[in-house]
């Protein structure tokens, strides 16, 4: 679920004082799509916000959630937005957060 070796390498690269930040950002930063995707799942932005999510994602070690991103960019991209499992990217997220949450103080 979560890359603890490439958590573990990003908190080496940005220092122990900011890599709190970063989390920070990261989880700010992905509630806001997250909750517009349980708001308001524009088909239109859908590809975009899962692209969004993808990236930030992959960058703090959150592979399964990063690949279910990256799986539903490609059906909305294709045209099928409508078969995207929101539901199951957002418990995957939430799965992933507390997960992560617990461990982090491990690494």
């Amino acid at each position: 679920m979560i890359n603890w070796p490439r958590v573990a390498q990003l908190k080496d690269e940005v220092g122990t004082e900011d890599f709190g930040e970063v989390v920070q950002l990261f989880l700010e930063e992905v509630d806001e799509v997250i909750d517009r995707l349980r708001n308001n799942s524009d088909p239109a932005s859908l590809a975009g916000d899962l692209h969004f999510l993808k990236g930030s994602a992959l960058s703090l070690g959150f592979e399964s959630f990063s690949a279910m991103c990256q799986d539903g960019e490609r059906m909305a991209a294709a045209g099928q937005a409508s078969e995207v499992d929101l539901g199951a990217i957002i418990r995957n997220f939430e799965q992933s957060r507390d997960t992560f949450q617990a461990d982090l103080a491990q690494v």
